[in-house]
């Protein structure tokens, strides 16, 4: 898993490329509150090593809640930059700030 942030400097955004690796998968998307949850809206494509990877657009300074959801299963990141608890799914999500 990993993430790479990338500050566009003409524009109030930061491009966030997300990616995880799961073999086995047949879907991966990538939600949070950037999209409202939506696994159709994060979606991310399969590379031929097995790696899912998608690029987001999200606001700069901002931080925001996320989590992987691989074949209906939801999987922190564990290079966020930091972790909250979320009483509403009773769990920790990850957390990235830009």
């Amino acid at each position: 898993m990993s993430i790479k942030k990338q500050f566009i400097k003409s524009k109030p955004v930061c491009k966030v490329t997300f990616s995880i690796e799961a073999k086995e998968a047949t879907n991966a998307s990538v939600v949070g509150d950037f999209n409202n949850w939506n696994p159709e809206e994060g979606a991310l494509s399969k590379l031929k090593n097995g790696t899912f990877k998608g690029a987001f657009d999200l606001d700069k300074d901002a931080a925001y809640e996320f989590k992987y959801l691989v074949d209906g299963e939801y999987i922190n990141e564990t290079e966020a930059d930091s972790y909250k608890w979320n009483e509403f799914a009773g769990t920790e999500n990850s957390v990235l700030e830009v």
